[in-house]
């Protein structure tokens, strides 16, 4: 890279860098993200005091201190917004959980993942459309599990407290039934209902990594994350989400993604939804 810039950023820096994020969470760079990175670790350089790329880089090697999660959390990618991609969703409310209700009808129970949740705005949207197709007083068992591999991201997704101009895609009357917002100098804030809340577990975790949870999951989100990894990590990945889910469950990724030669245990229903199959 040129280094008209406040610090010399070599080849040699950004390699090490995309060696460590592919070997920690899979998450392959390509040249073209170079001025991103770049962007990105200049605010933990200054944070952290190390001078230059060179001082950085030696910081992070050091087990003494925690800022690998630091940079583990400023290369990763956290777009998102309440109802983003909105066809899923509705999906999710004509066809998925009416049909998931049928067939779990004598457990009366059902779980959900939301795998990338970044700030919980797919979260909190998935935990509406629950509320809304099946009543408090019916008697079921619904739970979410919301994981993230960045700690800031889930701490404001735990928090569930938003700047009421990012709550877009929001009706007036969803905002009016599952939001509160603030007063005063906490006017432009808006926190997500108890209700809401209650339905989900926010966890951090490694898709790389073994998944820690037990029972079968009948929907997974997964959206937006598997354009970070290659075919062969994407391949890995699904073998692992397949083997929590039984067959007929459901699994929904990004508009920009797709299952094709990356595993076989999978079947496409219709917009980026799929279905697990034997």
């Amino acid at each position: 890279m040129a280094s008209k810039k406040e610090f010399d950023f070599k080849q040699e820096h950004f390699e090490k860098v995309r060696d460590m994020v592919t070997e920690h969470a899979g998450i392959v760079l390509t040249d073209a993200k170079q001025d991103m990175i770049y962007s990105r670790l200049v605010r933990r350089i200054r944070k952290t005091k190390t001078g230059d790329f060179d001082g950085y880089l030696a910081y992070l090697d050091d087990p003494a201190n925690d800022e690998f999660t630091e940079f583990i959390n400023s290369i990763t990618t956290n777009l998102t917004s309440f109802f983003r991609e909105n066809h899923h969703f509705e999906l999710l409310k004509d066809k998925v959980l009416p049909e998931l209700m049928e067939r779990n009808k004598d457990s009366r129970k059902l779980r959900i993942w939301s795998a990338g949740c970044s700030t919980g705005m797919e979260t909190y949207s998935i935990a509406m459309v629950i509320k809304e197709v099946i009543p408090d007083n019916a008697g079921w068992d619904v739970k979410i599990l919301a994981t993230d591999l960045d700690t800031n991201v889930l701490q404001t997704a735990s928090d569930g407290v938003y700047e009421v101009e990012r709550i877009t895609g929001v009706s007036d009357q969803r905002f009016n039934t599952w939001f509160m917002q603030g007063e005063g100098d906490n006017a432009t804030k808006a926190k997500v209902s108890k209700k809401l809340r209650s339905l989900v577990t926010f966890k951090q975790l490694n898709l790389l990594q073994p998944f820690p949870m037990s029972g079968s999951m009948d929907i997974i989100f997964c959206r937006n994350v598997i354009i970070y990894f290659d075919k062969e990590t994407q391949a890995v990945l699904f073998e692992k989400f397949a083997n929590t889910q039984n067959i007929n469950s459901y699994m929904f990724i990004g508009h920009s993604e797709t299952l094709y030669n990356v595993t076989n245990k999978y079947k496409l229903h219709k917009n980026t939804m799929y279905q697990r199959i034997q």
